[in-house]
This record gives structure tokens, C-alpha cells and sequence, in this order.
């Protein structure tokens, strides 16, 4: 039978997608383990994740090098030898930070898990932190930052959470010369043994395991005595600025716009209101300032806007780079943007687009065991119930167009928000 290419297929609207379930374990030692058991193909993903984000550091920069050197050298092995050990068995790994929390992720097959949490148990306990080692990647971090702080998208982020949360905020600190210079290995070394080396974790499991899987994570990470962290004692107050900033640079060409303002965590009540306005104004590629400022005006290739909740609080943000000329014009048409949704209610049809268009994307999220296994974790820390996600696409069906209105009212008043331009 040859296909009819004149007759498009069949649509149908996702009013709801089974979330797969996960199984929660506590380790020997009274850690928690997280196994998300999906996937056909012998694959494996091991994170553990640490309360040792810059929220918990007592020395700027301790969090960043304290992480990221930990595969630098331990009691039984070089980093070249710790490098050997990973590819021999076809494993990735990745060590990353955030202002709330340190995390170890390793991706490999699952006949190698023995090899990779034996390893993984080293790092945690047997971290040494060279002086070599460090010097040579304090180096490539300041040139790195140098080179950075040459590119205007760069110093707009970071100069926009700074006035968001405060430049000595855990959430608006960035990294700067002075502080990384003035770190030593003795600072790393009490980042890793007050925040790391036998503290508290969660483990996230996920791939194609099972009993005997979790029986190894519990043998090389559930036997190991585990001390409370200390309390981290910091205030939360946050000092916001809502003037608006233009760092000039003569020689630039192009400008980065950034506007925004502090938000609220998954937790609040107006959250699926917000994704659904915000996705309407720049969360795809359909949006309207993508409509507007790539399309009709030209003044950019691309522009978007986004929500970033984090642990203690979050922020909504536009950002774009135009020519260096259009950058006024490009904010007075951000602002007559969101005027409008303040104004005038959104069509049906437009409202459908979004909520099908983000329906799609929230299933097709779930397609791998990561993926699933990613959604587990950020239920996990966040402190969520399984229904977040079992009525996540029921919850963005409901909102209506007068919610949307409401939504650009309350949160989007150009007075209250922030603006950083630069170049």
C-alpha cells in the first residue's frame, strides 16, 4: 500500500502520561538510594550527590575546585591512573556543582558497576588533592574566566543574578580572580572533609538494574560510617536591585540583554500558571518574542525566556544578543510585549499550541532511563510528591487565558524588573 503524503497523520492531544515508578532503599549505613529500573540496553548511570554546593562553602571557590578535583589523585592512585581505571571499562565521568549541592555521576555498562563504585567509593574516601594538580587547574580556571569576562553574554548572566541575589549570595557569586588565587589546597581539603569525605549523600540508581545492582552500591557505598555535616549557619537575606544597568563597551558590537526578576520554587501555587505564560511569552521557538524581535524585526537570532527554581529560591529571566544599535529598541519591545499579555487576553487557538506544544515535550522527557532518572532525582530533592508529575499535564490543561492575564499583572510590572546590558 503506498502512502498518501497528501493526508497528514492523525492528531491527537496528550491529556496524560503515566509516570514510571521508582524504588527507594536505604544503604547499611542509613543513606538513601533512589533506583530508577527502566531501559532495555545493559546501560548504567551512578550519581551520588553531596550537601557541598557553594551554599556550603566557607571559602569562595572551595565548592568548584573541592568537586572537580576529587578524580585528581587519591591514596592508591594517580589521576592518570584514575583516568586509566574509567576508560579501560568504557565509563564517563562527570563531577559538577551548584550553589546547593556537589554531585558524582559515572555512565556505564552495567556489568562494570563492581569496578565503577569501587572507584567512586575511593574518590569519596581516599581524596588527596595534589598541589601539581591543583596549581595546574587554578590555571586553566583563571584563564578560563579570563577569557570569559571578554564575552558579554558572560558578564551579563553573571552581573544580573549578582544585583538579583547580591554578589555575596550563594545563588549571585560567581568566580573572580582574587578568590580563586588566594585558594589553597589546605581550603580544598576542609571543603572535602567537612562536606564530602563521610558525610551525608543520596544515590541515584538507574538503567537496567536490579537486586544485585543495588546489592553493590550498598557494599562499596553502604559500609562506610557516615557524620552529620555541620549546620550551615548563612543568612538568607538577599539585597535585589532593580535599577537598570548598561556596562558599556566601546569596541562591542553586539549587546546582551538580560531581563528579569527573583521567582518563586516548584512549590507555588501560581508555578503551572508561570510555565504556561512564560512559554507563551519566550519559552519556545513559536513564542512571541521570537515572532517579533527574530522574525519581524530582525534584531536577533534568537531570544527566549526561562524559569530557574532552585533549592531556596528562583528567578525568571529573558536573555538575548542583538546588534549593539537595537538594544534599546529590543528592550522597549520586550516591554510591549509583555504589555500586551497584561492587556489582552490570549487567543484560544495560541493557548493550545502552548499547552500541546509543552504536553509533547514533558512526554517525550520520559523516553530514556536517564531522563526518568533525572525527574526521580529533582522530585527527590526538591521535596515533591509523585502527583508533580502524574498530573503535571492535567495541571497545564486547566490554565486559562484570564490566568495568564493575571500571571503577566502580577509578575511581569517593568518597574520591578531587572535589566543588564552589556556591550
Amino acid at each position: 500500500m503506498q502512502l498518501d503524503r497528501t493526508i497528514p497523520p492523525a492528531f491527537r492531544t496528550i491529556q496524560t502520561v503515566q509516570f514510571p515508578s521508582h524504588q527507594s532503599v536505604m544503604l547499611d549505613n542509613g543513606q538513601p538510594l533512589f533506583v530508577a529500573n527502566v531501559g532495555e540496553q545493559p546501560v548504567v548511570r551512578i550519581e551520588v550527590l553531596f550537601e557541598a554546593g557553594t551554599w556550603h562553602e566557607d571559602v569562595d571557590g572551595a565548592s568548584f575546585f573541592g568537586v572537580k578535583m576529587l578524580t585528581e589523585g587519591t591514596q592508591k592512585r594517580t589521576s592518570a591512573q584514575i583516568s586509566e581505571h574509567f576508560d579501560q571499562i568504557g565509563a564517563f565521568v562527570d563531577l559538577s556543582h551548584t550553589p546547593d549541592r556537589a554531585n558524582i555521576m559515572v555512565y556505564g555498562l552495567t556489568k562494570h558497576l563492581g569496578a565503577i563504585l569501587e572507584m567512586v567509593s575511593e574518590l569519596i574516601h581516599e581524596a588527596t588533592y595534589p598541589e601539581k594538580e591543583f596549581n595546574d587547574l587554578r590555571n586553566i580556571s583563571l584563564q578560563n574566566l579570563r577569557i570569559n569576562l571578554e564575552k558579554n553574554a558572560y558578564v551579563a548572566t553573571t552581573t544580573f543574578k549578582e544585583r538579583l541575589f547580591g554578589a555575596t549570595h550563594p545563588y549571585g557569586k560567581s568566580q573572580n580572580e582574587k578568590s580563586i588565587t588566594a585558594l589553597s589546597v589546605a581550603d580544598l581539603q576542609n571543603f572535602y572533609t567537612n562536606r564530602i569525605k563521610a558525610r551525608p549523600f543520596r544515590v541515584f540508581l538507574s538503567g537496567q538494574v536490579g537486586d544485585a545492582e543495588v546489592a553493590l552500591v550498598n557494599q562499596y557505598l553502604g559500609q562506610h560510617l557516615v557524620v552529620p555535616s555541620l549546620e550551615v549557619n548563612k543568612s538568607l537575606e538577599i539585597v535585589s536591585q532593580t535599577e537598570p544597568l548598561w556596562v558599556e563597551k566601546a569596541d562591542a558590537v553586539q549587546s546582551s540583554v538580560r531581563v528579569g526578576r527573583m521567582l518563586f520554587k516548584r512549590q507555588h501555587p501560581d508555578f503551572y500558571r508561570m510555565i504556561v505564560a512564560n512559554e507563551i511569552l519566550g519559552g519556545y521557538f513559536g513564542s512571541r518574542l521570537m515572532r517579533n524581535i527574530r522574525e519581524e524585526k530582525g534584531f536577533t537570532y534568537g531570544i527566549s525566556s526561562s524559569i530557574v527554581p532552585m533549592r531556596q529560591a528562583g528567578y525568571w529571566a529573558i536573555g538575548t544578543d542583538v546588534k549593539k544599535e537595537f538594544a534599546q529598541a529590543t528592550l522597549d519591545e520586550i516591554q510591549k510585549e509583555i504589555h500586551r499579555l497584561q492587556t489582552e487576553l490570549v487567543p484560544e487557538n495560541e493557548l493550545e499550541t502552548v499547552k500541546n506544544y509543552l504536553a509533547g515535550e514533558f512526554a517525550g522527557s520520559l523516553n530514556t532511563p536517564f531522563e526518568i532518572a533525572d525527574r526521580v532525582r529533582l522530585m527527590v530533592l526538591e521535596g515533591l510528591d509523585v502527583e508533580f508529575y502524574s498530573n503535571y499535564i492535567q495541571r497545564l490543561r486547566v490554565v486559562t487565558a484570564e490566568d495568564i492575564q493575571k500571571i503577566a499583572n502580577q509578575y511581569w510590572q517593568w518597574e520591578d524588573l531587572q535589566q543588564v546590558i552589556v556591550g
